[in-house]
């Protein structure tokens, strides 16, 4: 008898929280957006990146291959990170094309990003220059603890700006 009681308030704990209805969702992954691309393009700060995946991320780009786990990317980011802090260094920049942002929800886990992005790149303190464009998808999880972190990048389609 007690079991079932048991088994019941555990099942609660679990449940997710609520996907939140569009325009609300998109509102909410755009700043998930801002915040992911900022620690990766602006910031060197692996636990800031840490907080924003999943233990189990998957990172596929049509370029670099496949990574795998969480710790795989953050360690490999953090070797970017002291590469970059080299004075003749290359830095780039991400910029979302707004009007290609598209947010799907995923009732009970969260919801798909996709859109397009261009990159410039910059040698040290040099001009920058828009240098590439590419597609990518993101399926953000919205764990329970309320915190949205993404679970699967697809980057993909890269190629020339002028395209």
């Amino acid at each position: 008898m007690l079991l079932p009681l048991v088994l019941g308030a555990l099942a609660l704990l679990q449940t997710p929280p609520a996907v939140p209805a569009q325009p609300d969702l998109t509102a909410v992954i755009v700043e998930q957006d801002a915040a992911l691309f900022s620690v990766m393009f602006e910031r060197c700060d692996p636990p800031a990146l840490t907080a924003l995946l999943t233990a189990d991320f998957e990172f596929y780009h049509d370029k670099g291959g496949a990574m795998f786990g969480r710790q795989a990317f953050v360690d490999d980011y953090a070797r970017r990170c002291r590469e970059r802090q080299a004075p003749g260094a290359w830095r780039s920049r991400r910029a979302l094309v707004g009007d290609t942002l598209q947010v799907y929800p995923v009732p009970g886990y969260g919801a798909v990003e996709e859109g397009s992005h261009l990159f410039h790149e910059r040698r040290g303190d040099g001009p920058e220059n828009l240098t590439g464009r590419a597609r990518f998808s993101i399926v953000w999880k919205l764990d329970a603890d309320g915190a949205w972190r993404a679970a699967r990048v697809l980057s993909i389609d890269h190629g020339p700006a002028s395209d």
